[in-house]
């Protein structure tokens, strides 16, 4: 007999990192949302340079956490993988959308999305699901979910920023010209392309020239 393959709903308490207070003087708020391999965490010390009276930084973990090497010492996260793709993602955007609400942020506050590889799907995927207003989206060194069409990203306003390495291993020359096609067709003039001198990285002097 073939295996059958089952669902099953429950509650699981998911952790999240933030850097810095929301406050009064709070200028900028950063939905960030790390590479494979990352912890949230540790991600955020890429914001540490921003101000951190003016800059609040809130970083969603990846829910797949694994051992990153065969000495079962360091620990890495992968937000989705091929395997049940579709119900993973509703499974992540609902997350994301509890951190949002746990959060309760204020309305008035300029919102920066950044993804850096990996988290670039994330992070287009929530913004085009939930219809989430923002002021800029950083696509650090990433691609583009291919299901994503203009009709469901016209009603995002926002700076767009595609950002990438020259040598960068995982984007390849034609990679790249696919990518920008995209980010074209998407986006036009709302979109912006940043280059840098490096390979697959997340560059603090680029993230602190953002804003």
């Amino acid at each position: 007999m073939n295996p059958t393959e089952k669902e099953i709903t429950y509650q699981s308490t998911k952790s999240y990192s933030t850097l810095n207070t929301l406050t009064s003087k709070t200028k900028h708020i950063w939905l960030v949302f790390h590479g494979m391999g990352y912890l949230s965490r540790y991600f955020l010390k890429y914001f540490r340079e921003l101000d951190a009276e003016e800059n609040y930084i809130i970083a969603p973990q990846a829910p797949s956490k694994y051992y990153l090497n065969s000495e079962f010492k360091h620990v890495g996260a992968s937000w989705l993988t091929k395997e049940n793709t579709i119900k993973e993602t509703e499974n992540v955007l609902n997350y994301i959308e509890a951190v949002l609400e746990a959060e309760q942020l204020p309305k008035d506050i300029k919102l920066i999305v950044l993804g850096f590889s990996q988290g670039v799907s994330i992070a287009m995927r929530y913004i085009a699901s939930r219809q989430l207003v923002c002021d800029h989206l950083i696509l650090f060194a990433g691609g583009i979910p291919k299901e994503l069409e203009m009709k469901h990203l016209k009603f995002l306003k926002a700076k767009i920023s595609l950002i990438y390495g020259t040598e960068d291993t995982y984007l390849t020359k034609e990679r790249m010209r696919s990518e920008k096609q995209r980010l074209d067709d998407l986006f036009g003039d709302q979109a912006e392309i940043l280059t840098f001198n490096g390979g697959h990285e997340v560059r603090v002097d680029l993230i602190n020239n953002l804003i």
